[in-house]
């Protein structure tokens, strides 16, 4: 059975998240994709409370095959996955994530529990990959794959919503609805 993992803080999530997830699912042929909501991440600031995000997060990734949103407690990838004990998962990262492998938490270890899926745009620098690559222990253990690219950050997300700017077609509806609902992100 082919495992994928998505983790991250969905501060809020969007559409480029989901995207990926659904690219995942079908470039892998993944039967499960474990979307993991971290509950306190080591290595950003949150804004939105963990149950929100999971709530939000549920949201998101209804439509998607194969997905199950859960709250991850460990605040580093190389934990989560020692915790899951999942059976040679594709832990799923954008291409720029991959230049930052080596100033993981033990990233080789991550490498020996998990696959790596790097999601790249068209286009982008090959040169760049390959010096990523180049810092990576296990190579083989990296797949790159190419997603349209979805000029969204969650950090632009928190902006609009601050100055009561509309999320639509940025967001999933549901998500964009619930954000206004729970008054998240908000300017005091």
């Amino acid at each position: 059975m082919a495992v994928g993992v998505l983790g991250g803080a969905f501060d809020p999530p969007h559409n480029g998240h989901v995207a990926l997830a659904r690219a995942a699912v079908e470039r892998f042929a993944l039967d499960r994709l474990l979307v993991t909501v971290v509950a306190d991440p080591a290595h950003k600031r949150v804004e939105a409370p963990a149950d929100a995000r999971l709530e939000l997060a549920r949201l998101a990734f209804a439509d998607v095959p194969g997905a199950e949103v859960e709250l991850e407690q460990h605040g580093r990838t190389v934990d989560a996955l020692e915790a899951r004990g999942l059976p040679d998962p594709i832990f799923l990262i954008g291409a720029d994530e991959l230049a930052d492998l080596p100033t993981w938490k033990e990233p080789d270890r991550v490498l020996e529990l998990a696959r790596l899926g790097v999601a790249t745009r068209p286009g982008y620098p090959r040169e760049r990959l390959q010096a990523a690559l180049e810092h990576v222990s296990r190579p083989d253990r990296v797949l790159i794959f190419e997603l349209e690219p979805q000029p969204i950050s969650s950090s632009d997300l928190r902006s609009r919503a601050a100055r009561g700017e509309p999320l639509d077609g940025l967001v999933p509806p549901a998500v964009a609805e619930r954000i206004e609902q729970l008054g998240l992100y908000r300017a005091d």
